[in-house]
Protein backbone atom coordinates (compact mmCIF):
# COMPACT_ATOMS: atom_id res chain seq x y z
CA UNK A 1 0.00 0.00 0.00
CA UNK A 2 2.58 2.09 0.77
CA UNK A 3 6.34 2.67 0.51
CA UNK A 4 7.06 2.35 4.17
CA UNK A 5 5.05 -1.34 4.28
CA UNK A 6 8.36 -2.62 2.17
CA UNK A 7 10.91 -1.16 4.26
CA UNK A 8 14.25 -2.84 4.26
CA UNK A 9 16.78 -2.64 7.26
CA UNK A 10 19.08 -4.07 5.44
CA UNK A 11 22.12 -2.13 4.57
CA UNK A 12 22.74 -2.49 0.37
CA UNK A 13 25.75 -2.97 -1.30
CA UNK A 14 25.29 0.48 -2.76
CA UNK A 15 24.68 2.62 0.58
CA UNK A 16 26.24 5.03 2.84
CA UNK A 17 29.09 3.71 4.13
CA UNK A 18 31.41 5.28 6.78
CA UNK A 19 34.89 4.46 7.30
CA UNK A 20 36.48 6.10 10.77
CA UNK A 21 38.86 8.73 9.38
CA UNK A 22 38.35 12.26 9.99
CA UNK A 23 37.78 14.37 7.39
CA UNK A 24 37.95 18.04 6.78
CA UNK A 25 35.75 17.79 3.68
CA UNK A 26 33.43 20.17 4.45
CA UNK A 27 33.91 23.61 3.01
CA UNK A 28 34.35 26.43 4.95
CA UNK A 29 33.60 29.18 3.39
CA UNK A 30 29.73 27.83 2.84
CA UNK A 31 27.19 29.01 5.66
CA UNK A 32 23.68 26.96 5.51
CA UNK A 33 21.16 29.66 6.78
CA UNK A 34 17.93 27.41 7.94
CA UNK A 35 15.18 28.52 10.93
CA UNK A 36 13.32 26.98 13.79
CA UNK A 37 9.83 27.47 14.67
CA UNK A 38 10.44 27.45 18.24
CA UNK A 39 13.27 27.66 20.76
CA UNK A 40 15.24 24.55 21.94
CA UNK A 41 14.16 23.00 25.22
CA UNK A 42 17.39 21.47 26.76
CA UNK A 43 20.14 19.95 24.03
CA UNK A 44 19.97 16.33 25.68
CA UNK A 45 19.15 13.18 23.72
CA UNK A 46 17.26 12.09 27.20
CA UNK A 47 15.23 14.87 27.67
CA UNK A 48 14.04 17.02 24.74
CA UNK A 49 10.90 15.82 22.76
CA UNK A 50 10.34 18.66 20.71
CA UNK A 51 11.13 18.58 16.72
CA UNK A 52 13.20 21.58 17.43
CA UNK A 53 15.34 20.72 19.56
CA UNK A 54 15.58 17.06 18.07
CA UNK A 55 16.75 18.54 14.82
CA UNK A 56 19.95 20.22 16.33
CA UNK A 57 20.71 16.69 18.56
CA UNK A 58 20.83 14.77 15.25
CA UNK A 59 23.19 16.52 14.06
CA UNK A 60 25.61 17.31 16.98
CA UNK A 61 24.85 13.84 18.66
CA UNK A 62 24.64 10.19 17.10
CA UNK A 63 22.45 7.17 17.32
CA UNK A 64 23.47 3.54 16.34
CA UNK A 65 21.87 3.23 12.92
CA UNK A 66 20.60 6.52 10.39
CA UNK A 67 17.92 6.24 8.03
CA UNK A 68 19.20 6.30 4.12
CA UNK A 69 18.71 9.69 2.19
CA UNK A 70 17.51 8.96 -0.74
CA UNK A 71 16.28 5.22 -0.18
CA UNK A 72 12.41 4.80 -1.00
CA UNK A 73 11.06 2.17 0.13
CA UNK A 74 12.94 3.86 3.49
CA UNK A 75 15.86 1.72 4.55
CA UNK A 76 17.54 1.67 7.63
CA UNK A 77 21.84 1.67 7.23
CA UNK A 78 24.74 1.37 9.70
CA UNK A 79 25.66 4.93 11.07
CA UNK A 80 28.19 4.08 14.40
CA UNK A 81 28.65 0.53 13.82
CA UNK A 82 30.23 -1.04 10.96
CA UNK A 83 27.26 -3.07 9.86
CA UNK A 84 23.51 -3.80 10.41
CA UNK A 85 23.21 -5.69 14.10
CA UNK A 86 22.95 -8.85 14.12
CA UNK A 87 19.43 -10.38 15.08
CA UNK A 88 19.26 -14.00 17.12
CA UNK A 89 16.69 -16.27 15.30
CA UNK A 90 14.53 -15.89 18.16
CA UNK A 91 14.51 -11.76 17.50
CA UNK A 92 15.58 -11.23 21.49
CA UNK A 93 19.59 -10.37 21.24
CA UNK A 94 20.90 -7.62 18.84
CA UNK A 95 24.90 -7.41 18.33
CA UNK A 96 26.18 -4.10 17.62
CA UNK A 97 29.78 -4.10 16.37
CA UNK A 98 31.01 -0.38 17.04
CA UNK A 99 33.78 1.40 14.45
CA UNK A 100 36.92 1.94 15.86
CA UNK A 101 38.18 5.76 16.04
CA UNK A 102 34.76 7.65 16.94
CA UNK A 103 35.62 10.43 18.52
CA UNK A 104 33.16 12.67 21.30
CA UNK A 105 34.94 16.26 20.48
CA UNK A 106 37.08 17.66 22.34
CA UNK A 107 36.09 19.46 25.97
CA UNK A 108 37.44 19.79 29.23
CA UNK A 109 35.75 16.99 30.98
CA UNK A 110 38.38 15.09 28.26
CA UNK A 111 40.99 17.11 29.66
CA UNK A 112 40.83 19.30 26.72
CA UNK A 113 40.80 16.58 24.59
CA UNK A 114 38.48 14.20 22.34
CA UNK A 115 37.41 11.10 23.26
CA UNK A 116 37.07 7.57 21.66
CA UNK A 117 33.32 6.39 21.19
CA UNK A 118 33.17 3.15 22.61
CA UNK A 119 30.50 0.07 24.03
CA UNK A 120 30.04 1.50 27.46
CA UNK A 121 29.62 4.95 26.28
CA UNK A 122 26.16 2.79 24.17
CA UNK A 123 24.96 0.93 27.96
CA UNK A 124 25.12 4.74 29.67
CA UNK A 125 23.21 6.56 26.76
CA UNK A 126 20.90 3.71 27.20
CA UNK A 127 20.20 3.13 30.87
CA UNK A 128 20.16 7.64 31.98
CA UNK A 129 16.32 7.17 30.69
CA UNK A 130 15.36 5.27 33.48
CA UNK A 131 16.72 8.15 35.52
CA UNK A 132 13.72 9.39 37.80
CA UNK A 133 15.29 12.83 38.06
CA UNK A 134 15.42 12.85 34.37
CA UNK A 135 11.88 12.38 33.71
CA UNK A 136 12.78 11.29 30.29
CA UNK A 137 9.86 11.43 27.58
CA UNK A 138 11.65 8.29 26.04
CA UNK A 139 11.82 6.14 28.91
CA UNK A 140 8.82 4.01 26.57
CA UNK A 141 11.49 2.76 24.09
CA UNK A 142 13.28 0.68 26.72
CA UNK A 143 11.05 0.23 29.88
CA UNK A 144 10.08 -3.44 29.80
CA UNK A 145 12.42 -4.84 27.01
CA UNK A 146 15.63 -4.67 28.34
CA UNK A 147 15.57 -7.80 29.98
CA UNK A 148 16.40 -7.52 33.64
CA UNK A 149 15.69 -3.26 33.39
CA UNK A 150 13.66 -3.62 36.66
CA UNK A 151 16.49 -3.80 38.56
CA UNK A 152 17.79 0.08 37.02
CA UNK A 153 14.44 0.96 39.13
CA UNK A 154 15.66 -0.51 42.56
CA UNK A 155 17.15 1.39 45.26
CA UNK A 156 19.26 4.80 44.39
CA UNK A 157 19.33 5.01 40.53
CA UNK A 158 23.14 4.39 38.62
CA UNK A 159 22.92 4.83 34.80
CA UNK A 160 25.61 1.86 35.25
CA UNK A 161 24.43 -1.14 37.32
CA UNK A 162 25.08 -4.24 34.82
CA UNK A 163 21.97 -5.61 33.55
CA UNK A 164 21.07 -8.72 31.82
CA UNK A 165 19.81 -6.33 28.72
CA UNK A 166 22.76 -4.13 27.79
CA UNK A 167 26.11 -6.06 28.07
CA UNK A 168 29.62 -4.65 26.68
CA UNK A 169 31.04 -7.82 25.13
CA UNK A 170 34.59 -5.79 24.65
CA UNK A 171 34.67 -1.96 23.85
CA UNK A 172 33.64 -2.09 20.39
CA UNK A 173 31.20 -4.94 20.76
CA UNK A 174 27.28 -4.69 22.36
CA UNK A 175 24.73 -7.10 23.32
CA UNK A 176 21.27 -6.51 23.56
CA UNK A 177 18.90 -8.53 25.10
CA UNK A 178 14.59 -7.94 24.96
CA UNK A 179 12.64 -9.72 26.94
CA UNK A 180 10.31 -10.48 23.91
CA UNK A 181 10.84 -9.58 20.34
CA UNK A 182 9.99 -6.16 18.74
CA UNK A 183 9.46 -5.64 15.48
CA UNK A 184 10.51 -2.42 15.52
CA UNK A 185 13.59 -2.05 17.50
CA UNK A 186 15.96 -1.24 14.63
CA UNK A 187 14.15 1.94 13.98
CA UNK A 188 14.81 2.71 17.57
CA UNK A 189 18.39 2.70 17.51
CA UNK A 190 18.02 5.04 14.68
CA UNK A 191 15.86 7.70 16.86
CA UNK A 192 17.80 10.77 17.97
CA UNK A 193 16.38 10.53 21.60
CA UNK A 194 18.83 7.04 21.71
CA UNK A 195 21.90 9.19 20.54
CA UNK A 196 25.25 8.39 22.60
CA UNK A 197 26.75 10.91 25.01
CA UNK A 198 29.27 10.60 27.19
CA UNK A 199 29.49 10.57 30.51
CA UNK A 200 32.10 12.22 31.92
CA UNK A 201 30.61 16.06 29.86
CA UNK A 202 26.95 14.87 31.49
CA UNK A 203 28.54 14.67 35.20
CA UNK A 204 30.41 18.05 34.63
CA UNK A 205 27.33 19.85 33.28
CA UNK A 206 29.37 21.01 29.85
CA UNK A 207 27.49 23.97 28.81
CA UNK A 208 28.06 22.87 25.29
CA UNK A 209 26.74 19.75 23.87
CA UNK A 210 29.50 17.12 23.32
CA UNK A 211 28.59 14.56 20.45
CA UNK A 212 30.34 12.58 18.06
CA UNK A 213 27.77 13.63 14.97
CA UNK A 214 28.49 15.75 11.91
CA UNK A 215 28.40 19.46 13.73
CA UNK A 216 29.34 20.86 16.61
CA UNK A 217 27.98 24.17 18.55
CA UNK A 218 30.07 27.17 18.45
CA UNK A 219 27.72 29.54 19.61
CA UNK A 220 24.39 30.09 21.10
CA UNK A 221 22.29 32.55 22.08
CA UNK A 222 19.31 30.44 23.80
CA UNK A 223 15.62 30.05 21.87
CA UNK A 224 17.32 33.22 19.39
CA UNK A 225 20.22 32.09 17.33
CA UNK A 226 22.37 28.87 17.38
CA UNK A 227 25.75 28.80 15.35
CA UNK A 228 27.18 24.89 14.36
CA UNK A 229 30.01 24.19 13.16
CA UNK A 230 31.30 21.13 10.74
CA UNK A 231 32.86 18.58 13.46
CA UNK A 232 36.57 18.17 12.21
CA UNK A 233 36.96 14.69 14.12
CA UNK A 234 33.89 13.77 11.95
CA UNK A 235 34.62 10.25 10.73
CA UNK A 236 35.45 10.23 7.19
CA UNK A 237 31.55 9.34 5.74
CA UNK A 238 31.41 8.74 2.15
CA UNK A 239 27.82 8.90 0.35
CA UNK A 240 28.08 6.09 -2.66
CA UNK A 241 24.51 5.59 -2.37
CA UNK A 242 23.39 4.36 -6.17
CA UNK A 243 19.52 4.25 -4.49
CA UNK A 244 16.67 5.41 -7.25
CA UNK A 245 14.49 7.23 -4.74
CA UNK A 246 16.53 10.19 -6.18
CA UNK A 247 19.33 9.83 -9.07
CA UNK A 248 19.71 13.37 -9.62
CA UNK A 249 20.72 13.67 -6.19
CA UNK A 250 22.55 10.38 -5.84
CA UNK A 251 24.73 11.38 -8.62
CA UNK A 252 25.38 15.23 -7.14
CA UNK A 253 26.62 13.41 -3.70
CA UNK A 254 28.17 9.95 -5.05
CA UNK A 255 31.78 9.70 -3.71
CA UNK A 256 31.59 13.37 -1.76
CA UNK A 257 32.59 13.44 2.10
CA UNK A 258 29.60 14.79 4.01
CA UNK A 259 29.23 17.02 5.89
CA UNK A 260 29.66 19.55 3.08
CA UNK A 261 29.07 22.82 4.27
CA UNK A 262 31.07 24.26 7.07
CA UNK A 263 28.74 26.35 8.98
CA UNK A 264 24.86 25.83 9.89
CA UNK A 265 23.57 29.34 11.35
CA UNK A 266 20.25 28.28 12.45
CA UNK A 267 17.46 31.17 13.38
CA UNK A 268 15.12 30.63 16.19
CA UNK A 269 11.72 32.71 14.62
CA UNK A 270 8.67 31.56 15.99
CA UNK A 271 6.14 34.19 14.41
CA UNK A 272 5.00 32.61 11.15
CA UNK A 273 5.12 36.11 9.16
CA UNK A 274 8.53 36.41 10.08
CA UNK A 275 9.65 32.83 8.61
CA UNK A 276 8.13 33.32 5.38
CA UNK A 277 9.68 37.19 5.07
CA UNK A 278 12.87 35.54 6.00
CA UNK A 279 12.79 33.05 2.86
CA UNK A 280 11.69 35.65 0.90
CA UNK A 281 14.51 38.32 1.59
CA UNK A 282 16.63 35.59 0.79
CA UNK A 283 17.70 35.09 4.79
CA UNK A 284 17.46 31.42 4.87
CA UNK A 285 18.28 29.12 2.24
CA UNK A 286 14.74 26.65 2.92
CA UNK A 287 11.78 27.00 4.48
CA UNK A 288 9.74 23.92 5.62
CA UNK A 289 6.78 24.40 5.94
CA UNK A 290 5.18 27.63 4.43
CA UNK A 291 3.02 28.29 7.72
CA UNK A 292 -0.78 27.15 5.66
CA UNK A 293 -1.75 30.14 6.93
CA UNK A 294 0.19 32.69 5.01
CA UNK A 295 0.42 30.16 2.46
CA UNK A 296 -0.85 33.03 0.16
CA UNK A 297 2.56 34.67 0.39
CA UNK A 298 3.65 32.14 -1.49
CA UNK A 299 1.13 29.78 -3.04
CA UNK A 300 -1.56 31.21 -5.77
CA UNK A 301 -4.36 28.12 -6.02
CA UNK A 302 -1.89 25.21 -5.00
CA UNK A 303 0.92 26.27 -7.34
CA UNK A 304 3.95 28.77 -6.75
CA UNK A 305 3.55 32.19 -7.46
CA UNK A 306 4.47 33.18 -11.07
CA UNK A 307 7.39 35.90 -9.65
CA UNK A 308 8.57 33.49 -7.37
CA UNK A 309 9.15 30.59 -10.05
CA UNK A 310 10.91 33.07 -12.02
CA UNK A 311 13.23 33.45 -9.27
CA UNK A 312 14.39 29.96 -9.68
CA UNK A 313 12.72 29.32 -6.18
CA UNK A 314 10.90 25.41 -6.33
CA UNK A 315 7.91 23.93 -4.68
CA UNK A 316 7.70 20.39 -3.21
CA UNK A 317 4.35 19.75 -1.66
CA UNK A 318 5.45 16.75 0.80
CA UNK A 319 2.33 14.73 2.78
CA UNK A 320 3.65 14.29 6.50
CA UNK A 321 4.39 11.46 8.52
CA UNK A 322 2.60 13.42 11.40
CA UNK A 323 -0.88 14.26 13.24
CA UNK A 324 -2.48 17.98 14.59
CA UNK A 325 -4.89 16.52 17.66
CA UNK A 326 -5.93 18.45 21.21
CA UNK A 327 -5.39 16.44 23.92
CA UNK A 328 -7.35 16.51 27.11
CA UNK A 329 -6.14 15.94 30.54
CA UNK A 330 -7.70 12.79 31.95
CA UNK A 331 -6.73 13.74 35.29
CA UNK A 332 -8.37 17.26 35.21
CA UNK A 333 -11.24 17.47 37.59
CA UNK A 334 -13.46 18.71 34.96
CA UNK A 335 -12.28 16.79 32.31
CA UNK A 336 -10.65 14.08 33.50
CA UNK A 337 -12.33 10.29 34.65
CA UNK A 338 -14.22 8.09 32.55
CA UNK A 339 -17.70 8.73 34.08
CA UNK A 340 -20.79 9.21 31.71
CA UNK A 341 -20.54 13.01 31.84
CA UNK A 342 -17.14 13.50 31.76
CA UNK A 343 -17.07 11.19 28.32
CA UNK A 344 -20.29 13.08 27.08
CA UNK A 345 -18.19 16.57 28.01
CA UNK A 346 -15.15 15.38 26.14
CA UNK A 347 -17.21 14.05 22.73
CA UNK A 348 -19.44 17.35 22.61
CA UNK A 349 -15.89 19.53 21.94
CA UNK A 350 -15.10 17.13 19.41
CA UNK A 351 -18.32 17.25 17.80
CA UNK A 352 -17.63 21.24 18.21
CA UNK A 353 -14.73 21.49 16.28
CA UNK A 354 -15.26 22.32 12.48
CA UNK A 355 -12.63 20.51 10.73
CA UNK A 356 -13.61 21.43 7.10
CA UNK A 357 -13.06 25.48 8.24
CA UNK A 358 -9.65 24.62 9.47
CA UNK A 359 -8.02 22.95 6.77
CA UNK A 360 -10.06 25.69 4.64
CA UNK A 361 -9.38 28.79 6.18
CA UNK A 362 -6.08 28.02 8.50
CA UNK A 363 -4.56 25.08 6.76
CA UNK A 364 -5.63 26.69 3.51
CA UNK A 365 -5.87 23.75 2.41
CA UNK A 366 -2.69 21.69 3.34
CA UNK A 367 -4.12 19.22 5.64
CA UNK A 368 -6.65 16.14 5.36
CA UNK A 369 -8.85 15.20 7.93
CA UNK A 370 -7.80 12.79 10.49
CA UNK A 371 -9.74 9.60 10.25
CA UNK A 372 -7.39 8.06 13.34
CA UNK A 373 -3.97 9.08 14.20
CA UNK A 374 -2.33 6.88 11.90
CA UNK A 375 -1.49 9.65 8.94
CA UNK A 376 -1.10 8.03 5.16
CA UNK A 377 1.91 6.26 4.38
CA UNK A 378 2.28 4.41 7.93
CA UNK A 379 2.40 1.20 8.53
CA UNK A 380 -0.67 0.02 9.77
CA UNK A 381 -2.23 2.67 8.28
CA UNK A 382 -6.66 2.10 7.29
CA UNK A 383 -7.30 4.24 4.00
CA UNK A 384 -11.20 2.75 4.16
CA UNK A 385 -11.15 3.72 8.20
CA UNK A 386 -13.94 6.66 8.93
CA UNK A 387 -14.10 8.37 12.19
CA UNK A 388 -17.47 9.44 13.80
CA UNK A 389 -16.06 12.07 15.38
CA UNK A 390 -18.04 14.86 12.47
CA UNK A 391 -18.45 18.31 13.13
CA UNK A 392 -22.15 18.22 14.88
CA UNK A 393 -22.94 20.62 16.74
CA UNK A 394 -26.32 19.58 17.49
CA UNK A 395 -25.54 16.04 18.54
CA UNK A 396 -23.00 17.63 20.84
CA UNK A 397 -25.55 19.91 22.43
CA UNK A 398 -27.41 17.00 22.81
CA UNK A 399 -24.85 14.86 24.82
CA UNK A 400 -24.61 17.89 27.48
CA UNK A 401 -28.17 18.46 27.57
CA UNK A 402 -28.82 14.87 28.28
CA UNK A 403 -26.14 14.36 31.02
CA UNK A 404 -26.85 17.81 33.14
CA UNK A 405 -24.81 20.54 31.52
CA UNK A 406 -27.32 22.90 31.01
CA UNK A 407 -27.30 26.70 31.36
CA UNK A 408 -29.26 27.21 34.90
CA UNK A 409 -28.64 30.80 35.24
CA UNK A 410 -29.89 32.04 31.41
CA UNK A 411 -26.48 33.89 30.75
CA UNK A 412 -25.97 32.04 27.84
CA UNK A 413 -23.60 29.46 28.93
CA UNK A 414 -23.43 25.68 30.79
CA UNK A 415 -22.67 25.09 33.97
CA UNK A 416 -21.18 21.72 35.31
CA UNK A 417 -23.97 19.00 36.54
CA UNK A 418 -23.32 19.87 40.05
CA UNK A 419 -24.40 23.46 39.18
CA UNK A 420 -20.97 24.70 39.11
CA UNK A 421 -19.25 26.97 36.84
CA UNK A 422 -18.24 25.49 33.49
CA UNK A 423 -15.01 27.27 31.90
CA UNK A 424 -12.23 25.14 30.13
CA UNK A 425 -8.59 26.39 29.71
CA UNK A 426 -6.83 25.75 26.32
CA UNK A 427 -2.90 26.40 26.22
CA UNK A 428 -2.28 28.04 23.03
CA UNK A 429 1.01 29.48 21.51
CA UNK A 430 1.40 33.07 22.16
CA UNK A 431 2.00 33.73 18.29
CA UNK A 432 -0.13 34.95 15.07
CA UNK A 433 -1.09 31.26 14.58
CA UNK A 434 -2.31 30.70 18.29
CA UNK A 435 -4.42 33.56 18.15
CA UNK A 436 -6.09 32.22 14.66
CA UNK A 437 -6.63 28.82 16.32
CA UNK A 438 -7.93 30.75 19.85
CA UNK A 439 -10.54 31.97 17.76
CA UNK A 440 -11.29 28.82 15.78
CA UNK A 441 -11.94 27.25 19.00
CA UNK A 442 -13.57 29.96 20.78
CA UNK A 443 -16.24 29.97 18.25
CA UNK A 444 -16.68 25.96 17.71
CA UNK A 445 -17.02 26.08 21.32
CA UNK A 446 -19.63 29.08 21.72
CA UNK A 447 -21.67 27.52 19.68
CA UNK A 448 -22.53 24.58 22.05
CA UNK A 449 -22.75 27.03 24.97
CA UNK A 450 -19.29 26.59 26.50
CA UNK A 451 -17.02 29.26 27.48
CA UNK A 452 -13.52 28.79 26.93
CA UNK A 453 -10.45 30.82 28.02
CA UNK A 454 -7.09 30.80 26.44
CA UNK A 455 -3.78 30.68 28.44
CA UNK A 456 -1.17 31.64 26.15
CA UNK A 457 2.61 31.15 26.53
CA UNK A 458 6.08 30.07 25.02
CA UNK A 459 6.41 26.38 23.55
CA UNK A 460 9.16 25.76 25.64
CA UNK A 461 6.90 27.25 29.19
CA UNK A 462 3.48 25.03 27.44
CA UNK A 463 5.86 22.13 27.06
CA UNK A 464 7.03 21.98 30.77
CA UNK A 465 3.18 23.10 32.00
CA UNK A 466 2.18 19.98 30.17
CA UNK A 467 5.70 17.31 31.66
CA UNK A 468 3.82 18.76 34.77
CA UNK A 469 0.51 17.74 34.45
CA UNK A 470 -0.91 21.40 34.81
CA UNK A 471 -2.72 22.06 31.28
CA UNK A 472 -6.22 21.38 30.88
CA UNK A 473 -6.58 20.84 27.20
CA UNK A 474 -3.69 21.53 24.54
CA UNK A 475 -3.42 21.14 20.75
CA UNK A 476 -0.28 19.41 19.76
CA UNK A 477 1.67 17.79 16.50
CA UNK A 478 3.19 14.12 16.48
CA UNK A 479 5.37 13.66 14.14
CA UNK A 480 6.85 9.99 13.12
CA UNK A 481 9.58 8.51 14.75
CA UNK A 482 9.17 5.61 13.24
CA UNK A 483 6.90 4.84 10.22
CA UNK A 484 4.76 1.91 12.18
CA UNK A 485 1.23 2.75 13.72
CA UNK A 486 2.85 1.70 17.34
CA UNK A 487 4.80 5.06 17.68
CA UNK A 488 1.34 6.64 17.15
CA UNK A 489 -0.61 4.67 19.49
CA UNK A 490 1.94 5.01 22.34
CA UNK A 491 0.92 8.59 23.01
CA UNK A 492 -2.01 6.99 24.52
CA UNK A 493 -0.80 3.57 26.76
CA UNK A 494 -1.08 4.29 30.23
CA UNK A 495 2.75 3.25 31.21
CA UNK A 496 3.48 6.20 28.85
CA UNK A 497 1.31 8.83 31.26
CA UNK A 498 3.26 11.83 31.90
CA UNK A 499 6.00 11.94 29.55
CA UNK A 500 4.61 10.42 25.81
CA UNK A 501 0.94 10.44 26.69
CA UNK A 502 0.19 13.72 27.82
CA UNK A 503 -3.38 13.10 28.19
CA UNK A 504 -2.89 10.91 30.78
CA UNK A 505 -5.08 8.52 29.07
CA UNK A 506 -4.99 4.99 31.25
CA UNK A 507 -7.55 2.79 30.33
CA UNK A 508 -6.74 -1.03 30.56
CA UNK A 509 -8.66 -2.45 27.15
CA UNK A 510 -6.56 -0.21 25.39
CA UNK A 511 -3.60 -0.92 27.11
CA UNK A 512 -4.10 -4.91 26.63
CA UNK A 513 -4.70 -4.18 22.65
CA UNK A 514 -1.68 -1.70 22.72
CA UNK A 515 0.31 -4.72 24.02
CA UNK A 516 -0.67 -7.45 21.65
CA UNK A 517 -0.28 -5.42 18.69
CA UNK A 518 3.10 -5.24 20.15
CA UNK A 519 3.95 -8.45 19.58
CA UNK A 520 2.71 -8.84 15.87
CA UNK A 521 4.06 -8.14 12.93
CA UNK A 522 2.40 -5.78 10.14
CA UNK A 523 -0.17 -7.96 9.29
CA UNK A 524 -3.96 -7.71 9.14
CA UNK A 525 -4.24 -9.21 12.56
CA UNK A 526 -2.50 -6.38 13.94
CA UNK A 527 -4.63 -3.62 11.87
CA UNK A 528 -8.29 -5.21 13.29
CA UNK A 529 -6.43 -4.67 16.87
CA UNK A 530 -5.63 -0.52 15.43
CA UNK A 531 -9.04 -0.71 14.59
CA UNK A 532 -10.24 -1.31 18.14
CA UNK A 533 -8.05 0.68 19.59
CA UNK A 534 -9.22 3.38 17.53
CA UNK A 535 -12.48 2.75 18.56
CA UNK A 536 -11.83 3.45 22.25
CA UNK A 537 -9.94 6.69 21.59
CA UNK A 538 -13.32 8.01 19.83
CA UNK A 539 -15.75 6.61 22.51
CA UNK A 540 -13.23 8.33 25.93
CA UNK A 541 -12.27 10.75 23.44
CA UNK A 542 -9.45 11.96 25.64
CA UNK A 543 -8.07 13.53 22.13
CA UNK A 544 -9.78 15.24 19.28
CA UNK A 545 -8.38 14.35 16.08
CA UNK A 546 -7.89 17.19 13.57
CA UNK A 547 -6.06 16.59 10.04
CA UNK A 548 -2.51 15.17 8.84
CA UNK A 549 -0.64 18.13 7.11
CA UNK A 550 0.64 18.40 4.09
CA UNK A 551 3.92 20.83 4.20
CA UNK A 552 4.66 23.60 1.44
CA UNK A 553 8.70 23.25 1.35
CA UNK A 554 9.99 26.21 -0.57
CA UNK A 555 13.91 26.57 -1.57
CA UNK A 556 16.16 28.77 -3.43
CA UNK A 557 17.89 27.98 -6.42
CA UNK A 558 21.32 28.23 -5.30
CA UNK A 559 20.76 25.08 -2.25
CA UNK A 560 21.60 21.78 -4.18
CA UNK A 561 20.67 18.13 -2.97
CA UNK A 562 17.51 19.18 -1.02
CA UNK A 563 15.08 16.79 -0.47
CA UNK A 564 12.45 16.19 2.35
CA UNK A 565 12.96 13.21 4.39
CA UNK A 566 9.93 11.66 5.88
CA UNK A 567 11.69 10.56 9.41
CA UNK A 568 14.86 12.17 9.85
CA UNK A 569 14.32 16.24 11.11
CA UNK A 570 17.08 17.79 8.99
CA UNK A 571 19.26 17.03 5.93
CA UNK A 572 22.15 19.14 6.80
CA UNK A 573 25.09 17.47 6.10
CA UNK A 574 23.75 16.22 2.32
CA UNK A 575 23.27 19.88 1.50
CA UNK A 576 25.29 22.17 -0.18
CA UNK A 577 25.35 25.64 -1.88
CA UNK A 578 26.31 27.46 -5.42
CA UNK A 579 27.20 30.99 -4.51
Amino acid sequence: MTAARSLTVRCLAACLFVLSLPTAAADMRKTLHVVLQNGETVLDPAQASDTNTLSLIENIFDAPLRYDYLARPLALRPNLTTAMPTISADGKTYTLTLQHGIRFTPDPAFGGKSRELVATDLIYSMQRHYDPALKSPWLFLLDGKLAGDSELKQGTFDPMRPIAGLTALDSHTLRIVLDRPDNNFLYLLAMPALSVVAHETIAAHAPFPVGTGPYMLREWQRNSRLLLDANPDFRRTVFDDNTTGNPAIARALHDKSLPLIGHIDVRVLEEQQARVLAFLNHDIDYLEPVPAPLAGMVLEQGKLKPELSRQGITLALTPMMSLDYLWMNMEDPVLGGIGLPQIALRRAIGYSYDRAEDIRVLSKGLAIPAQSPLPPNVVGYDAALRSDAETNPALARALLDHFGYRDRDGDGWREQPDGSPLTLTMHTLASTTGRLRDELWRRSLSAIGIRVVFNSGKFTDLLKAARLGQVQMLEAEWIADFPDGENFYQLLYGPNAGSANRARFRLPAFDRLYEQAQQLPDSPARNLLYRDMNHLLQGYAPWVLRTHPVSADVQHPWLRNYQRHPVMLTTWRYLDLER
